[in-house]
């Protein structure tokens, strides 16, 4: 193979010789540095797992269709591993008893200190056992009971000290503050938390009074003390942890060796002191930024909304929803989902937030369930391929003939979604073949819904069950063009062939979720690398035809063209309408100018008219530039720094433009590729 093919040989040369500033390949994932060593052993093995998949894995027609880009099949160079793309993250089911990484065990964690830890460790942990990405649903309630075992610890000891301080005891004459708290607890049947319940205030009362004789404002005076300063450290412990957590998930490089885990976390809809805590905090230490005050490149961090808990101004954690505002207009996450989206809110329990839609990285959903529960705890995504729509436009609509075909379009589009669940269905059986083994973290320490029930050798083809097999795709502005000559942003015929065509796919995965029992849905694809590969094989193939193939790039899944000057509350409300259809996931982004940090009130009204539009996942771009030199942060004009003046030309210090690239962010723009640097360039503002 080595003398023989000379393909192969030329890319793997490419990767060794060739530098990631000039080299587009080598930019394919704005997540690694192309230029390391870790990051170039990772392309070789990308690229040789590749081929052959291609040669050894794949049935020829489906690699076929991948390399002609009819489809793009994701992730391949991991489909031989057969390995997962991404999981939700139950941190409760996985910290009770403790947990194993394979090279000792760690206990159940007993403050939050150590559960921040740990819930890095589980991220990092199991993303080594998958190729996508991994996400917390419930981060709020996971995290909430560090905070409470942090919070009875501490105010044991102020009581301790209380009394001490106040009453000049001895010791040993406090014995029985060793298990002060468990003994109250059981007594009253009621738990010492942070919103203190009157019958364990009133009982410990009584307790202190007896047992310490003192009177009862003496005991009044204990308490308070106690209390103030267990909640003072529990709030500075939690912040430190929250910090400490974003600290670790932004420097540890666990990912094959060049990459920080690509982490998610949805949170907001816990109303306990405790949970709001913890929601508070990680806002708090995201806000503040890194050690120089740069911006948090992960996690990705989703609030989830919800009437009745945090939208309204009576509600429990409306303050959480300010705060996320806030946040947001600064740093650029905390990205918004919505709970009360019509295919949301039917899932919705309350007081059961694993039935809480969450959405993992930039847009992936996982909810609805043919196989079991309909939960989001233990499940992901199992594979997803992409179906490349404008080139179906081409060959059916106004550039080929002399009226849209649309009759032989959906035949071509039923062709290419039966290819899709055929190469789907083959993939899936590679990964059921797998065994707990293959996968010690997410099967073996029972991550993954259902792999409790498994043993060590067990193969996994019933548990993956729980997972979802998802056909994607890719340029609906581009294939409607392509098709009558306009797009969905500025045409109503478009926009109402544009919704034909998607729902015509989702009823297609639905019909096959039901003839299989498998979890089949439809994603907007999130397109980084597919972005421009598409693009330029058609270019290629049909010449430069414009609207279509005459930039770098196809637009991503529905969303109106990056540049098609459109209001913002438009772009909202023509997207919204394709979020019930795409199942699997979907995003809908608004494009600011300016620094949105000094009107929040713009900032809240925007995503509440995502809300009230119907979006299940939103999210606002705006431009964050700093300069590392004085630490500036906000939005740099040209190469000038508004603060200190110096100029970033001539060889200086260049500025970080921290810009979002396929829903993470990037610190800085050398790190797209080419397609995305276009796309970049061509966004337009919406006012």
């Amino acid at each position: 193979m080595i003398n023989t093919d000379n393909k192969l040989m030329n890319i793997i040369s490419e990767i060794t010789f060739s530098d990631a500033e000039t080299t587009d390949s080598k930019r394919e994932n704005a997540n690694i540095d192309g230029n390391t060593a870790m990051g170039t052993m990772l392309q070789y093995g990308s690229v040789v797992s590749k081929y052959f998949c291609k040669t050894n894995v794949l049935q020829p027609h489906h690699a076929y269709a991948h390399d002609h880009g009819d489809i793009h099949i994701h992730d391949m160079d991991f489909m031989n591993m057969g390995t997962l793309t991404c999981c939700q993250i139950d941190l409760q089911k996985l910290f009770a008893n403790g947990f194993s990484t394979g090279h000792g065990f760690l206990r159940e964690p007993n403050d939050i200190i150590s559960y921040a830890a740990l819930a890095a460790i589980a991220i990092q942990s199991n993303q080594n056992d998958q190729h996508g990405g991994q996400s917390i649903p419930f981060f709020d309630y996971g995290l909430a009971d560090g905070v409470r075992k942090t919070f009875k610890k501490s105010y044991t000891n102020f009581l301790r000290q209380g009394l001490q301080l106040l009453l000049d005891f001895e010791e040993k004459q406090l014995l029985l503050m060793n298990h002060w708290v468990q003994n109250i607890e059981s007594e009253c049947k009621h738990t010492l938390q942070i919103e203190m319940i009157a019958q364990y205030k009133a009982y410990e009362q009584k307790q202190l009074i007896q047992l310490y004789s003192i009177d009862e404002s003496m005991a009044i005076k204990i308490q308070k003390f106690a209390y103030k300063e267990a909640y003072n450290e529990t709030n500075r412990k939690t912040y430190q942890a929250m910090e400490a957590f974003i600290h670790n998930l932004n420097t540890m490089h666990s990912r094959a060796g060049a990459q920080v885990p690509f982490s998610s976390l949805n949170f907001g809809t816990d109303i306990s002191a405790e949970g709001r805590m913890v929601s508070e905090n990680l806002l708090r230490s995201v806000e503040k930024g890194l050690g120089n005050g740069e911006t948090p490149i992960f996690p990705i961090l989703i609030f989830k909304v919800k009437e009745g808990i945090n939208y309204n101004a009576s509600d429990p954690n409306y303050d959480l929803f300010q705060l996320s505002c806030r946040v947001s207009a600064k740093r650029l996450f905390p990205n918004f989902s919505f709970l009360d989206a019509p295919f949301n809110a039917k899932h919705y329990v309350a007081g059961r937030p694993e039935t809480e839609a969450t959405y993992m990285g930039c847009r992936t959903r996982v909810l609805g369930n043919v196989y079991g529960e309909e939960i989001v705890s233990g499940r992901g995504n199992l594979s997803f391929t992409t179906i490349n729509l404008p080139r179906l436009g081409i060959k059916h609509g106004i550039i080929s003939h002399a009226e849209p075909m649309l009759q032989h379009f959906f035949e071509a589009l039923d062709q290419q979604i039966k290819l899709v669940i055929e190469q789907l269905l083959d993939r899936m059986k590679l990964q059921g073949n797998k065994r707990v083994k293959n996968f010690p973290f997410l099967m073996g320490q029972h991550v993954w819904k259902g792999s409790e029930h498994l043993d060590w050798n067990d193969t996994i083809a019933e548990v993956i069950k729980e997972g979802t097999l998802t056909v994607g795709f890719i340029g609906l502005a581009e294939c409607l063009t392509a098709l009558i000559g306009k797009h969905h942003g500025e045409s109503e015929e478009a926009e109402q062939l544009g919704l034909r065509i998607i729902t015509h796919m989702r009823n297609r995965m639905d019909e096959a979720s039901s003839r299989y029992q498998l979890n089949f849905s439809l994603i907007a694809t999130p397109a980084e690398g597919l972005s421009g590969r598409f693009t330029a094989i058609d270019r290629l193939q049909y010449g430069t035809i414009i609207g279509v193939t005459d930039r770098e790039y196809y637009t991503n899944s529905f969303h109106i063209p990056v540049y098609y000057p459109l209001a913002a509350y438009d772009k909202i409300a023509k997207e919204a309408l394709y979020h019930e259809l795409t199942n699997a996931g979907h995003i809908t982004y608004v494009e600011l100018d300016g620094d949105p940090a000094h009107n929040i009130e713009a900032f809240e009204t925007i995503v509440r008219s995502m809300k009230e539009a119907g979006i299940g996942y939103g999210s606002i771009n705006h431009p964050i530039d700093r300069d590392p030199v004085c630490g500036y942060s906000g939005v740099i004009m040209g190469a000038i720094c508004p603060q200190c003046g110096r100029s970033e030309d001539n060889g200086a210090i260049k500025f970080e433009r921290i810009r979002r690239i396929t829903g993470y962010l990037v610190g800085t723009l050398d790190r797209f590729n080419n397609a995305k640097k276009s796309e970049v360039y061509d966004r337009v503002k919406h006012n």
